[in-house]
């Protein structure tokens, strides 16, 4: 009896595992099939406007993805995401005009700084517990977002431009065509997703799952819960600064308000919120859908201080919260329960 009971649970176990490799498997086919049409995309839209679109709507796929990392697969809801993405974005751009530093050399310097401040926050901040952590990292933003508006070697209020050069890689400066943007975003989006890809199916991600559904008992089974929550909280700020690094050299033009502001903040997270926090896809489903219909919405019904998109935002959220509160991505769950249920 007892013979066949192990058997039982062996065959399962590796059924289990064969089918979770299988699912991964798919997964990566699926993203390099995405990666192939995108890839293409440019030949067929030459519309500026609408370039830019899917250029701001990647870009947030693969913040969003960042921020899921730590908020989604460990749990530690924040708010104050701009300051990576603010530190990067300034980081980039005083290293080149003050230091003559090129943008590849300058993102990656400030991303390994907002990674080390990451470090440092958590330190401090982990060891508040739900939505003090929340509030905390909001003031912390708050509080990098007055001082950057006080700094004069930051352009304080006015901000800075960055010098017009000629077209080039080097600089990532490209003032003809927004193309090449478009290929180091879907570059950057990519490498999110890998990066959660990777973590979701390694040991790091199962700690992390389980210091999301229950602290106490991760730590009672050996894992290490304050470390975990650092190491996400370093690549999730890795890579919100590498994103305000694009954003920076995308815009050839940045200010506080613009990069350190909770709107910034909370666009980062509210794809993730609405797609399905905590799951791979879930950031890349409400991006799709959170940013053009922002975009559209700002454009075409009001002007950029008119608060249409915030409405708009938010309508969403109190849609998805009581319809689908798992996320969007929980209907593609539901069409394969119902696909695959027996008449």
């Amino acid at each position: 009896m007892d013979r066949a009971l192990q058997a039982s649970r062996s065959s399962f176990a590796e059924r289990h595992i064969a089918e979770a490799s299988a699912r991964r498997r798919r997964q990566l086919v699926a993203v390099a099939l995405f990666a192939l049409v995108a890839a293409c995309l440019p030949l067929f839209v030459t519309d500026v406007y609408t370039l830019n679109v899917v250029i701001l709507t990647l870009m947030y796929l693969a913040l969003s993805t960042g921020w899921n990392i730590l908020g989604g697969y460990c749990g530690q809801i924040s708010l104050g995401h701009a300051i990576y993405f603010g530190i990067g974005a300034y980081g980039t751009v005083l290293l080149y005009m003050m230091a003559g530093v090129v943008p590849w050399i300058g993102l990656l310097v400030s991303a390994a700084l907002a990674a080390g401040l990451a470090l440092a926050l958590g330190y401090f901040c982990f060891r508040l517990a739900g939505h003090y952590y929340t509030i905390a990292t909001i003031v912390i933003a708050e509080a990098a977002l007055l001082l950057v508006l006080n700094w004069d070697w930051t352009g304080a209020a006015l901000g800075l431009q960055l010098p017009f050069g000629p077209d080039s890689w080097a600089t990532l400066q490209f003032g003809r065509t927004k193309v090449p943007y478009f290929y180091f975003v879907l570059a950057l989006s990519l490498l999110a997703w890998l990066t959660a890809w990777i973590i979701e199916g390694a040991r790091w991600g199962y700690w992390w799952r389980a210091v999301k559904d229950d602290a106490e008992a991760a730590g009672s089974l050996g894992v290490n819960i304050f470390y975990s929550k650092m190491g996400a909280s370093a690549i999730s700020a890795f890579f919100t600064a590498v994103g305000g690094a694009f954003y920076a050299l995308f815009t050839s033009y940045i200010d506080p308000n613009s990069v350190f502001g909770f709107r910034i903040s909370l666009l980062i997270a509210l794809p993730a919120v609405l797609g399905g926090i905590g799951t791979l896809w879930g950031p890349a489903i409400g991006a799709v859908l959170l940013i053009p219909l922002g975009e559209v919405t700002r454009s075409y019904i009001g002007g950029s201080g008119s608060g249409a998109d915030l409405v708009t935002y938010g309508a969403l959220v109190v849609m998805v919260s009581l319809l689908r509160p798992e996320g969007l991505v929980s209907l593609l769950h539901l069409r394969k329960r119902t696909r695959g249920a027996r008449p």
